[in-house]
């Protein structure tokens, strides 16, 4: 993609006049997907990220707007290009233009900004720090415009990150008349594709292919105005997304031809993690036709870029479909170690939808858990999901727990199994009155050192501890004592 110069001539007006010019122009770029220009537009009060601006001289007003402009270009920049820490630098810049607003009463401004700040959160995957930041913005957004719909289509990707797509599709049908009536393409296009990606999810049952046309139709108006707004990265964006639909319609070919276009735009604009987001898709697409192979190297490549911007749910998602590939491949250890490591990554920064995922996938893809394990994994992801609303992700819940009762059936005595199959509401305390025993049973074995019982199970020495503490308190008098430790104990003394 070959980049005019921007020239900016603002020799005739004062300092205060070009830095609001600047501004301006600098966001119009980033609109467009040109974040090189937007650069260039703030040059002389900007140098790069990580570098603070000069906003000495500027009235209050103004420097507030540069700082917020500066805050934006971090955010959007520091997640193409992987910066270390680039979303808290753009947090901090655009808390000291709130700072800056709120000294000066503009209410509106404060609220604006706070829209921007939500979006750094949920890039850093703070679901709920994102919520709550967007919902006390919209409080005070009361007029129509830009500024709401931007703050209502960031609810709205905050929900759906969230699992949460009937809420999504509410916020964006209560809103459609707003939205149908901005004049800004780019918003109008972030619009259609939300939609498209809140009914790509809702699809299941008889209705599921009826959601996919109308997801279908949702992005091609997406196009459509990206494209009017000449922004490479967002119909990227909407190509992935149609790849995933032709995924879900078990329709390969046109899924990898979607995938290669949208890769080929990303590429042009050197956007790594854009294009990190469409490897983890065709990993995808590669797991349903069976190449288990590439889709092993193409998501393992995938990781190792997401690992370096932050974007922590994006790599939850590639670590997800990392460890199905190694899973299929036999290799079991390494499926475990990818998918345990999944679930932590989403559960540091609250995204805990994805953390059940990975849980539930986890008991789905491996072979030969303990019973321990498997129980344990089910119970996160039966607590993580319990919102989600995704008929699909019901479905395989459904699956996994008839899976871990298959895996009991050989191991529990015929006259119990029976009695679990005629009194299914009993099957739960059954599972626990088992979980219970095999607890019980490596602990008189280990002399009740939780460490040597929990190698004797499969998991970890904390997983046991919480088993023990959480569900089975009556065998803490099985364990020995637990030892309060000074904070410079070893860590090897755990029992």
């Amino acid at each position: 993609m070959t980049i005019t110069s921007l020239k900016l001539d603002t020799s005739h007006l004062t300092s205060n006049e070009a830095a609001l010019i600047r501004c301006q122009t600098a966001l119009e770029m980033k609109d467009r997907g040109d974040y090189e220009r937007a650069l260039e537009a703030m040059r002389p009060l900007w140098k790069e990220v990580g570098i603070r601006p000069d906003v000495e001289g500027l009235y209050a007003s103004v420097a507030a707007e540069v700082l917020l402009c500066v805050g934006i270009l971090t955010g959007w920049i520091g997640s193409r290009s992987q910066i270390l820490n680039a979303q808290e630098t753009a947090k901090n810049l655009i808390t000291e233009s709130i700072t800056i607003y709120e000294s000066i009463c503009d209410i509106k401004k404060v609220a604006a900004a706070r829209v921007e700040l939500a979006y750094c959160y949920w890039r850093e995957g703070a679901l709920n720090e994102a919520r709550t930041t967007l919902s006390e913005a919209l409080q005070k957004l009361t007029a129509e415009g830009n500024t709401r719909a931007r703050a209502l289509l960031r609810l709205a990707i905050v929900e759906s990150s969230a699992s949460k797509y009937t809420e999504a599709l509410g916020i964006l049908e209560q809103n459609s008349s707003l939205f149908e009536n901005i004049t800004n393409h780019s918003i109008r296009g972030t619009y259609h594709n939300q939609v498209a990606i809140v009914l790509r999810n809702l699809a299941a049952g008889p209705a599921k292919e009826a959601y996919l046309k109308r997801a279908l139709k949702a992005y091609q108006d997406a196009d459509n105005d990206f494209k009017i707004a000449r922004n490479i990265i967002f119909r990227a964006h909407v190509k992935n997304n149609v790849g995933l639909i032709l995924l879900n319609l078990s329709r390969y070919g046109p899924a990898h031809k979607y995938l290669n276009e949208a890769r080929r735009l990303t590429l042009s604009v050197k956007d790594k993690v854009r294009t990190a987001q469409i490897d983890e898709t065709r990993a995808q697409v590669f797991v349903a036709e069976k190449k288990l192979k590439e889709a092993e190297a193409v998501a393992r490549r995938s990781i190792s870029i997401l690992e370096k911007c932050g974007q922590q749910c994006l790599l939850a998602d590639a670590l997800i479909t990392h460890g199905i590939a190694l899973a299929r491949l036999g290799e079991q250890e390494r499926a475990r170690f990818v998918l345990e490591r999944a679930t932590e990554v989403a559960q540091q920064v609250g995204a805990l939808n994805k953390a059940g995922l990975a849980s539930l996938t986890l008991i789905e893809e491996l072979e030969g858990l303990a019973p321990v394990v498997l129980f344990a994994a089910y119970e996160r992801a039966a607590d993580w999901l319990l919102d989600s609303q995704s008929l699909e992700t019901l479905r395989r819940m459904n699956e996994a727990a008839r899976k871990i009762f298959m895996r009991l059936h050989d191991e529990i005595v015929p006259e119990e199994s029976t009695e679990a199959a005629f009194n299914p509401q009993d099957l739960p305390h059954a599972i626990l009155q088992y979980e219970e025993t095999l607890v019980r049973q490596a602990l008189a074995k280990a002399n009740g050192s939780v460490t040597k019982a929990a190698d004797m199970l499969g998991i970890s020495y904390q997983g046991l501890a919480y088993t023990i503490e959480a569900r089975h308190k009556d065998l803490l008098r099985e364990r020995t004592p637990i030892r309060r430790r000074s904070r410079k104990a070893s860590k090897s003394e755990k029992d």
